[in-house]
């Protein structure tokens, strides 16, 4: 597919750094032009997580997943700590024993 047919298809526009037409190789190999590993930061040895939507292929850098996941996650509350929850045991067991 052109590229223009697929900006069509998409409806998206972006820069002229941020996109290219790569051919895949033999073997698979694909290889990312320079002026997108630039805009991406990335360079010889960075790790990338590659992985489909909607009938698309993503390359991300790892960390940058890394930082997605960990936002994520950032707020969600952590379960009690079983240490927390023995202790708790022990002073109400305390309490019940000296009121009683």
């Amino acid at each position: 597919m052109a590229l223009c047919c697929l900006y069509w298809y998409t409806n998206i526009t972006m820069p002229e750094t941020d996109r290219a037409e790569v051919r895949l190789g033999k073997q698979g190999r694909l290889v990312i032009p320079s002026a997108l590993r630039e805009a991406l930061s990335i360079g010889p040895g960075d790790r990338l997580v590659a992985r489909v939507v909607d009938g698309r292929l993503v390359l991300e850098p790892r960390e940058r997943v890394w930082e997605t996941v960990r936002g994520r996650f950032a707020t969600v509350p952590g379960e009690p700590s079983p240490v927390d929850e023995l202790i708790a045991e022990r002073r109400t067991e305390a309490r019940q024993e000296e009121s009683g």
